[in-house]
């Protein structure tokens, strides 16, 4: 490490990035990108192995792009990302050990980098509400991964931040692939133009048959914190648990075909095969029903249990039949489940097209804001959790003046006690 990290409080967090006056609110960017070959300055918040494959996706997406800066709160993360980028792209790697950020305010330097015109926010999720609003602030445009926040309390802070954005003309792109795929892109549509009648109700999949994503044993000598952000998936107040962190994929789509989130939920879940302290305090399976407005009602089941049958993927009925989809496929089948439609043409990622998209609106003048769209699919499957964490059925207008808050009292790699699984019926509602 370089230095000893400095311990900083949540209010530090959400208060990153100067005050903005009205005038400035209302300028536009004082870099030119309307040429593809203009150079542009990439930043990479977040080390891991999803935000290096982000940067690669990003750096490949377009020309011009160059990696100027990164951050991270473990120098071995921000090593092994360097070294990932430069095999892949040595060219465009322009990172040195001065523009290379260590610590949980590392993001700050980065924003405060003229250089820096993109920033890619790929830390675990309880860090992103702050980074965006001190990205738009600070008159970056932003990749972003999902989800959003972990809590209502960031919620707000992301439908802020999208305000902002819009009225600074900041594009914002999530990493929400599917709504990239060739496949959803077709069969979405068909919904949205009628063709398939009204939306009636759907249902919702992220059974993964693994109990280990992103797991590490806790090593001799690392902290709670340290533990914890290494671990992240398993921890509620760095991931929101499984069904924010994974599941916000499918209900993302369900929202897409309904166009709108959902007015009440209510949930259960539980942790049957994951039930040891290593695991940290999430569950392992949650079922939700979704209520939507006009009496549309969807299903959703998410669970990470070894050996358990795998699903992933949505399926929303209309009164002319059912869409169902995945990475891979779609198809259309009328009310009577026979296959009227596969969509057959070429099938990407996504990922690509998802940093192409971020360029080019940049480059034509032309933003992309898709941060309500994320705060919104975030909160949608917060609201499961809350749900299934307190045995209660929740509406959307209540969870969104909840005042949950997940963060600890200061971020600081030091003693930070696990909290205990939650308990249906017991569990208070804030």
């Amino acid at each position: 490490m370089k230095g000893k990290t400095k311990q900083i409080s949540r209010r530090d967090l959400l208060k990153a990035g100067a005050a903005v006056s009205a005038g400035a609110l209302a300028a536009q960017n004082s870099r030119s990108f309307a040429a593809g070959s203009d150079k542009m300055g990439i930043a990479l918040i977040g080390c891991g192995d999803r935000g290096t494959r982000d940067a690669i996706d990003c750096l490949n997406s377009a020309k011009g792009l160059e990696m100027v800066a990164v951050a991270d709160i473990f120098q071995d993360r921000i090593d092994s990302s360097l070294a990932k980028m430069k095999e892949a792209f040595r060219g465009k790697v322009k990172v040195t050990p001065e523009t290379s950020f260590l610590g949980f305010d590392a993001y700050k330097k980065v924003m405060a980098m003229k250089e820096v015109d993109v920033v890619m926010l790929t830390t675990p999720p309880a860090f992103r509400p702050q980074m965006v609003k001190a990205a738009i602030e600070a008159g970056k445009h932003i990749f972003v991964e999902k989800p959003g926040a972990v809590d209502p309390v960031g919620i707000r802070s992301l439908l802020a931040s999208a305000e902002l954005a819009d009225r600074k003309r900041l594009s914002i792109v999530v990493g929400t692939q599917q709504r990239w795929q060739p496949q959803y892109l077709e069969l979405i549509q068909r919904i949205h133009d009628g063709k398939l009648g009204d939306v009636v109700g759907g249902q919702a999949y992220w059974n993964w048959g693994s109990s280990k994503w992103h797991f590490e044993h806790r090593k001799p000598g690392w902290s709670d914190t340290e533990w914890q952000i290494r671990c992240w998936p398993y921890f509620v107040w760095l991931s929101g648990d499984h069904i924010v962190e994974q599941h916000l994929h499918n209900m993302d789509i369900l929202n897409w075909a309904i166009g709108s989130p959902p007015v009440q939920c209510l949930a259960v879940g539980g942790r049957q095969a994951r039930t040891g302290p290593e695991f940290g305090n999430i569950y392992d399976h949650f079922t939700a029903e979704y209520q939507y407005p006009n009496g549309i009602r969807v299903m959703s089941m998410c669970s990470q249990i070894e050996g358990s049958t795998p699903r992933v993927g949505e399926r929303v009925v209309c009164t002319k039949g059912s869409i169902s989809t995945n990475r891979g496929e779609g198809y259309i089948d009328d009310t009577k489940g026979r296959r009227i439609f596969n969509y057959d043409d070429n099938i990407h990622s996504g990922e690509a097209a998802q940093c192409a998209n971020l360029i080019g609106s940049i480059r034509d003048g032309e933003p992309i804001n898709e941060c309500k769209r994320l705060a919104e699919s975030t909160m949608t499957v917060i609201l499961g959790r809350m749900s299934a964490y307190t045995g209660r059925a929740l509406s959307w207008k209540w969870a969104m003046k909840s005042k949950l808050d997940l963060s600890p009292a200061k971020y600081e790699l030091g003693d930070l006690p696990v909290r205990p699984v939650a308990v249906p019926g017991k569990v208070r509602l804030i």
